[in-house]
C-alpha cells in the first residue's frame, strides 16, 4: 500500500496520544504534526511495517520516535533493550538520542546511545545498567552484539534512519547482519530520503507487507528554500568569489560545503583572514571536537562553519540562513543533504551556490532532474564590493563600540577627526584591531588542531603500548653437517632475504573479490608495529567512518592489503594523496597493482 498525499498537518492535542507523550511533545515546543508524523502515526501505532521516503528536515525523528516512545513499556527490571534505531553517524545518533530523550523523560523511558571512536568501558557500563532504547551506528551496534554485550530478545522495534546514507558509506552488510540478529517477531521502519534499488530489496527481505507512505516525492528542494547561484569571476581567485558573495548574501549563520577536507580548510583560514568568524569541521576530526564546534555554532558563537559532506548528516542547526556550496557535489544526492540543512521544519533558507565550468554537468543535471527554480545573482564589481564590505565593518563596530566603556576615549577620537591625516591613523588602528581578530581566531584554530592532533596521538600512543604478540617462530631447519661455521651469519641474512621475497610473492596473490570493494594497499606492516586492531583504527580514521564489517586484511612484514567498499576506498585513497603521515613518516594508500 502506498500513501502519497498525506493528511493536511494536525495538531498534536487532536491525536491520541499519552499525557507522557504530550508532555513530551510540549518540551519539545511541538503543536502541529508536520506531514510524515501526521502520515506515520497511525500505521505505526497498529504495528505496521514502514517504508518512508521523505526529505532531510521534515521532522523524521518525531515520526517515528513518538511512536517507539508510546509503545515502550517503562520497567527498571528490564535491563535489555525493547527498541533499536541505527543511524549513518555519530552525529545524526546524537542529534536523535538528544530528541528522544526529551520525548521519552516524562514517561522515564531511558535512551542510550552507542557509536564507534569512543572507549567502550562506559557503553558497557550503560549496557549492563539497563535502558529502553538504543540509537546507535552500524559497525559499534554490531561489535557488541559479537561480545554478546548486547542483547536483543527483547527488541520489538527497530529503525533504520537515512538508510541510502548507510548503503552509501558502505554500512549494508552490518546493518543487513544486525537485522538477521533481530526477532523474527518485530515492527521495522525505513526511513530514507531517497530508495535505490539495493534499498527496496532489503525492505522487501526484512520488512513483512510494509506500507509505503512517499512524502513530496522526486521533489529535491526542502519548502522555504531559495535556490540560488553565481557564476565565478575567473580573473579572481576562488576563495575571494566567496568572501564577496558572502558580502553580497550577509547570512547571519551559514555552513559551507566543500568538496575536500584541503579546500574545508584553506577557506577557513582566508576568511578568518578577512576577520571573518570560521572554523572548519571535516571527517578527520574525532568525536568530543566535532561536538565542541557543533555546540559553538548552535549557541551563535560561531559564524561561518565550512565543513566536507561527511558533516551532511546530523548536522541540526536551529535557524540557519543560508548554506553555501563553495562547489557544487560531484553527485545530485548529495546537494539534497546539503540543502537540507536549512529550511528546516518549514522555516525558510537559502541555498547559494558558487558554479563554475567544471559545474556545468551538475548543475544542468539538478535543474533538468529535480527541476529547481535556479535564481541567477552577479557578483558586484570590486568597488560596489569595497563599499558593501566598508557598511558592514562599519556597523559591527559602532554596534561593539555601544557595549564598551569609551567615554575616557571620546574626546581623543574627536581630535583626531579634525586633525591632518587622521585617515592614515585610522586606517592603522583598523589594521591593529583586525590583526588582533586575526590572532584571536588563528589561536582558536590552532587550539582545535592541537586538541585533535593529541586525540589522534593518544588512539596511536594506545596501540603502540599494547603491541601484537609476536608471531610463533618458524621451526628451526635441518643442520647441514657441511656447513662451516664462519659463514653461518652470512646463510641466515640469505634465508631471511628468500623468507622476505617468498612473503612479497605470497602478497602479491589476490583475494576472492567482493562485489563492490576495491583492493588497497598500504606501506605499513607488522614491522612497523601494525596489527589487525592498529589497522582498523588507523583506515577507519583516515576515512572518517567506522571500520566497516565487510572489509578485509592482509597483514606483510613490510605492508599490508586492505579490501573496503568502493565508496570508503575512495575517501582513503584521496586522503592519502592529499599526504598522510604516521610517526613522522610518509603513508601511502593506493589501489593494488594486479598481476
Amino acid at each position: 500500500m502506498n500513501t502519497k498525499n498525506p493528511p493536511d498537518p494536525v495538531r498534536f492535542d487532536d491525536m491520541n496520544l499519552s499525557p507522557e507523550a504530550r508532555a513530551g511533545l510540549q518540551a519539545l515546543g511541538y503543536e502541529r504534526a508536520t506531514p510524515v508524523q501526521a502520515a506515520t502515526f497511525e500505521p505505526a501505532m497498529s504495528g505496521k511495517d514502514l517504508v518512508v521516503q521523505s526529505k532531510t528536515g521534515t521532522g523524521k525523528t518525531t515520526a517515528f520516535g513518538l511512536p517507539l516512545i508510546e509503545r515502550i513499556r517503562t520497567d527498571e527490571s528490564l535491563i535489555d533493550p525493547q527498541a533499536l534505531i541505527l543511524c549513518p553517524t555519530r552525529e545524526l545518533a546524537l542529534q536523535v538520542a538528544e530528541e528522544l530523550a526529551e520525548l521519552g523523560d516524562p514517561k522515564g523511558v531511558r535512551i542510550m546511545t552507542i557509536y564507534g571512536g569512543t572507549p567502550m568501558r562506559p557503553q558497557l557500563q550503560g549496557l549492563k545498567a539497563g535502558c529502553d532504547v538504543i540509537v546507535g551506528t552500524p559497525g559499534r551496534v554490531l561489535d557488541h552484539i559479537r561480545r554478546r554485550t548486547l542483547r536483543l530478545v527483547h527488541v520489538h522495534a527497530a529503525v533504520l534512519d537515512e538508510a541510502d546514507e548507510m548503503l552509501s558509506m558502505g554500512f549494508w552488510d552490518e546493518v543487513t547482519a544486525i537485522l538477521d540478529s533481530l526477532p523474527d517477531e518485530r515492527q521495522t521502519f525505513l526511513f530514507s530520503a531517497t530508495l535505490p534499488d539495493q534499498i527496496r530489496r532489503a525492505a522487501g527481505k526484512y520488512l513483512k507487507d510494509p506500507q509505503r507512505i512517499d512524502i513530496s516525492r522526486d521533489e529535491l528542494t526542502v519548502e522555504g528554500i531559495e535556490n540560488v547561484y553565481y557564476e565565478r569571476d575567473d580573473k579572481l581567485p576562488k576563495p575571494r568569489n566567496l568572501l564577496y558573495l558572502l558580502e553580497v548574501e550577509r547570512p547571519e549563520t551559514a555552513i559551507i560545503f566543500c568538496n575536500t577536507r584541503d579546500d574545508a580548510s584553506v577557506v577557513a583560514s582566508f576568511l578568518r583572514r578577512q576577520g571573518l568568524n570560521a572554523l572548519t569541521l571535516s571527517g578527520e576530526f574525532g568525536q568530543k571536537d566535532r561536538e565542541r564546534i557543533m555546540n559553538r555554532m548552535k549557541r551563535g558563537d560561531l559564524q561561518y562553519l565550512v565543513a566536507t559532506d561527511i558533516a551532511a548528516r546530523g548536522i541540526d542547526i536551529s535557524d540557519l540562513s543560508h548554506v553555501i556550496n563553495y562547489s557544487l557535489p560531484d553527485y545530485t544526492e548529495v546537494y539534497v543533504h546539503r540543502v537540507g540543512r536549512t529550511g528546516r521544519i518549514g522555516k525558510k533558507g537559502t541555498a547559494v551556490s558558487l558554479v563554475s565550468g567544471k559545474d556545468e554537468m551538475t548543475f544542468t543535471q539538478l535543474k533538468r532532474q529535480f527541476g529547481i527554480d535556479w535564481k541567477k545573482r552577479v557578483l558586484p564589481e570590486r568597488e560596489e564590493i569595497l563599499k558593501l564590505h566598508a557598511e558592514r565593518v562599519t556597523g559591527e563596530l559602532i554596534k561593539r563600540a555601544r557595549d564598551v566603556e569609551i567615554t575616557s576615549f571620546l574626546h581623543l577620537s574627536q581630535h583626531l577627526i579634525k586633525t591632518e591625516g587622521s585617515h592614515e591613523a585610522i586606517a592603522f588602528l583598523l589594521k591593529r584591531h583586525f590583526e588582533a581578530v586575526e590572532e584571536q581566531r588563528e589561536a582558536e584554530a590552532r587550539e582545535e588542531d592541537e586538541r585533535q592532533r593529541k586525540t589522534m596521538e593518544r588512539r596511536t600512543q594506545r596501540v603502540v603500548d599494547d603491541p601484537p604478540a609476536p608471531a610463533a617462530a618458524p621451526p628451526p631447519a635441518p643442520a647441514r653437517e657441511s656447513a662451516p661455521s664462519d659463514d653461518g651469519d652470512e646463510k641466515r641474512k640469505k634465508k631471511r632475504k628468500r623468507r622476505d621475497r617468498d612473503d612479497d610473492e605470497e602478497s602479491s596473490v589476490p583475494l576472492p573479490a567482493l562485489p563492490d570493494h576495491v583492493r588497497l594497499f598500504v606501506n605499513r606492516g607488522k614491522n612497523h608495529g601494525f596489527d589487525d586492531k592498529r589497522m582498523r583504527e588507523f583506515v577507519g580514521s583516515v576515512g572518517g567512518a567506522e571500520w566497516p564489517d565487510s572489509a578485509r586484511m592482509v597483514l606483510r612484514r613490510t605492508h599490508s592489503f586492505v579490501e573496503l567498499p568502493e565508496s570508503l576506498a575512495a575517501t582513503v585513497v584521496a586522503a592519502s594523496e592529499r599526504g598522510l603521515e604516521l610517526d613522522e613518516k610518509p603513508v601511502t594508500i593506493e589501489r593494488a597493482r594486479t598481476r
